[in-house]
């Protein structure tokens, strides 16, 4: 297992993108009412995940050499995908940032496998455009990478935004 790496990212668009680094990362016809439902928009060579907010999130990417054990109770939603990088650099950022300073990571070079597990989702969509003034409200993104066959993306658990009342 490769050793954690945070970032702050800006989830400008209510998104992050996470792409083969030398891909068209074209997500453009991706964003259905099921991805935004999903936080997940899914192209061959990249992915958008859907956030809460429009601000700053904490992110942490994680490249694995197999696939991690379930631990999606300690999380809000948790999503995963199959994404193609034939390049075998997978490049995370922001979705209107400038791609050749994004972070890259060297990961297997074809089919990989992304878990993207989401929390402090409630408190993050609370606090909304002051959620990234403090760690007890900033929403938290872990993206997990290893080598696998392509599969169909899946929802492995399911956040749902708490109902606005009316005053």
């Amino acid at each position: 297992m490769t050793t954690p790496t945070e970032l702050t990212l800006f989830a400008d668009y209510f998104q992050i993108h996470v792409c083969d680094a030398e891909g068209d990362g074209d997500l453009s016809d991706a964003w259905t009412k099921q991805a935004i439902a999903d936080h997940l928009a899914v192209a061959e060579d990249a992915l958008g995940i859907g956030t809460v907010v429009n601000v700053n999130v904490s992110v942490t990417v994680v490249v694995l050499p197999q696939e991690p054990s379930d631990d999606s109770s300690a999380f809000d939603h948790v999503v995963e995908a199959g994404l193609h990088v034939p390049s075998g650099r997978l490049m995370v950022m922001g979705c209107t940032d400038y791609g050749p300073d994004a972070p890259t990571f060297e990961v297997a070079s074809g089919w990989n496998r992304v878990r993207v597990s989401q929390s402090n989702l409630a408190r993050a969509a609370q606090a909304d455009i002051d959620s990234d003034e403090s760690p007890e409200t900033t929403e938290k993104i872990r993206i997990q990478v290893w080598p696998a066959a392509e599969r169909p993306a899946t929802v492995i658990k399911r956040w749902h935004h708490p109902a606005v009342t009316a005053p």
